[in-house]
């Protein structure tokens, strides 16, 4: 084989390799854990260490902007890269929610409406351009710059629905958290039976996890007046945090999330599965 060819070869088997982790047990605890931080983590920055919703918010961008160019720049997935950059959108999509809300008086109503149509009309592009949404196969820069839009837009959504539930219809955060865990168990159940498509499982399931872990983080978080336990916004984030670090490193060293090589049939636009 000549050295052009060889280069070709590898060159075309890099393209190839998934951005994004394999959906196992590991995938779901961390993603609920990250979205718990989310909310902590905007909380206490905003709060505790007074920067404000608008600084905040500021600050964590610019850190999330640049976290994303490492992601986008790595040729595989990388568990901490990945998962920083998952809790970083956890934290500004939170964010973002709050801006609107507390900043601009935006109602709950309204934003749970209009980040469900934004993450509908990144979906229907995502669609169009690439034939799919599946996570399988997030193997070019376009895929995954889609997939971090929708990304963002399923924290700000899940922030919405979880505060409205939680606050706007004062249903306080256990109560919330059943509803949305309930409806995480009719997902799973319904994927089980192949009642519903695998990737509408998926993002069905991703969205709803955001107000489950969030309304965790308060109930854990909140003074106990506030129908909290009490343990406060540092110690729910350390908390949260490390068990979210040694996760990854566990799997960093197990590799026991690392995608599969994807087949180069699967790189062609493919109908909806």
């Amino acid at each position: 084989m000549k050295i052009d060819d060889q280069y070709a070869s590898t060159r075309q088997v890099r393209q190839l390799l998934n951005k994004v982790p394999e959906v196992t047990i590991y995938f779901w605890v961390i993603k609920v854990l990250s979205t718990t931080v989310g909310e902590t983590a905007a909380d206490f920055l905003n709060v505790d260490l007074h920067l404000g919703l608008t600084g905040t918010t500021v600050a964590m961008a610019v850190l999330l902007a640049t976290v994303l160019v490492v992601q986008f720049r790595t040729g595989r997935y990388v568990p901490w890269i990945y998962w920083l950059a998952v809790v970083l959108v956890s934290i500004v999509g939170t964010l973002i929610t709050d801006n609107l809300v507390d900043n601009l008086g935006v109602p709950l109503e309204v934003t749970t409406v209009v980040f469900a149509v934004a993450l509908a009309g990144t979906f229907a592009a995502w669609y169009r351009s690439e034939r799919t949404l599946s996570i399988h196969t997030i193997i070019t820069s376009r895929r995954e710059a889609f997939y971090w839009a929708a990304i963002l837009f399923t924290f700000a959504l899940g922030t919405a629905a979880g505060d409205l539930l939680a606050e706007g219809m004062d249903l306080g955060y256990w109560r919330s958290g059943l509803i949305f865990g309930g409806l995480i168990a009719v997902v799973a159940v319904a994927y089980s039976r192949s009642w519903l498509n695998p990737i509408l499982a998926f993002w069905i399931a991703y969205v709803l996890t955001r107000p489950l872990g969030a309304s965790l983080g308060d109930y854990l978080s909140q003074d106990p007046d506030d129908g909290g336990l009490g343990l406060g916004m540092v110690v729910t984030s350390v908390l949260f945090l490390a068990t979210i670090l040694g996760l990854v490193v566990y799997l960093s060293v197990t590799r026991r999330d690392a995608p599969p090589v994807v087949p180069s049939d699967e790189t062609r636009p493919a109908p909806l599965r």
